[in-house]
């Protein structure tokens, strides 16, 4: 299966940046415009940049251990930027960087021992990231090879590493990018920012240690600033709910299949209706209990790297492979039986 595609998968969606891009203060409009405009040409670039020019890494070899490289772009846009850090360097006195250092690592740690994966491709990839990225630059994103995280503007956003499930979302870009591969357009393309949500999630719920009772759920929980009435990005517990704001406007995703979103904008609604198998997979973890990413999680990872998803699947199409998922990997009982009753609830078919 060919696994390389142009990728830029950014952590605020669109429609964010468009209602702050509006606002009449130019300390909002400035940096969202700025953003959006980059995100745009990047984006171009990304759809006619030859896939082998965007992959131009060495492969990593199979190892336990990471191989991060943190960069400082110093307020530019030329990745990667100056090297400031390698693996196993002493903490840097940059806390941006050591943070996204952190993250690299608990993202590795978490797929390699929860799910036997040797990083991002499963072959060893090495993370590279490139902090400090652009001027007031209101996002983070996964391109294809490397994480990029921007500093925020300091009032609407803070830095894009505080969230370590922000990173993990980002990252897990790179799983589906070498596995199913999920076009990133309409519902293929909002399971891929499903997917994405789900198993940042669950890096954070692991480095912290917490049951799926215990977590909250949030996606870029901290990420928002201290005037913004909202919590986070995204909320997988009750999508729609993340923020109302004067600025950002109201958090539009749905919960299920009643509200589903038909737009243009943002490769068919990709991080709007992501809310959907979203709060599937809450209702799924919460249902079975204990740590989400040993039963529920496994039957999402594996079906997500079992090698049976269409590229241009759908809700229903992954729906029905999970429920196949769950009884291949626990029989028929209560795994199965919560998979299909989450699906059920956000109105989504599995035969």
């Amino acid at each position: 299966m060919d696994t390389v595609k142009s990728v830029f998968c950014t952590i605020v969606p669109p429609h964010i940046l468009d209602a702050l891009a509006q606002a009449e203060d130019p300390r909002h409009h400035e940096p969202a415009r700025r953003t959006l405009e980059h995100d745009g040409a990047l984006r171009t670039r990304r759809r006619v940049t030859p896939p082998a020019l965007i992959h131009a890494d060495p492969a990593g070899t199979l190892s336990d251990k990471p191989q991060r490289t943190i960069y400082d772009e110093q307020h530019q846009t030329t990745l990667p930027g100056t090297k400031v850090h390698g693996e196993g360097d002493h903490p840097s006195k940059d806390a941006t960087v050591n943070r996204a250092n952190a993250a690299l690592g608990a993202t590795f740690d978490f797929y390699l021992k929860v799910y036997g994966r040797h990083s991002i491709d499963g072959a060893g990839m090495p993370l590279n990231a490139s902090v400090h990225y652009g001027e007031k630059y209101d996002n983070a994103f996964w391109d294809g090879s490397q994480m990029v995280f921007g500093d925020g503007d300091g009032e609407l956003f803070g830095d894009f590493t505080v969230s370590v499930d922000v990173i993990g979302h980002e990252l897990t870009h790179g799983v589906t990018q070498h596995t199913a591969n999920l076009e990133y357009y309409g519902q293929s393309g909002a399971l891929n920012e499903s997917l994405s949500d789900v198993f940042g999630s669950l890096i954070k719920q692991y480095a912290l240690g917490q049951t799926a009772d215990q977590a909250d759920w949030l996606i870029g929980q901290g990420l928002l600033g201290p005037t913004i009435h909202g919590v986070a990005l995204r909320s997988m517990k009750a999508p729609g709910t993340a923020y109302d704001d004067p600025h950002l406007g109201k958090d539009p995703q749905p919960a299920t299949m009643d509200d589903f979103v038909r737009t243009s904008r943002d490769n068919g609604g990709v991080h709007i209706n992501s809310g959907i198998p979203n709060h599937a997979f809450y209702l799924l973890a919460t249902a079975l209990g204990g740590h989400a990413w040993e039963r529920a999680g496994r039957i999402w990872y594996a079906t997500l790297t079992g090698g049976e998803l269409a590229a241009d699947a759908g809700f229903a199409d992954f729906a029905r492979q999970t429920a196949a998922t769950a009884r291949a990997l626990y029989g028929e009982g209560d795994a199965v039986q919560a998979v299909l009753k989450a699906w059920s609830r956000v109105g989504v078919a599995t035969s």
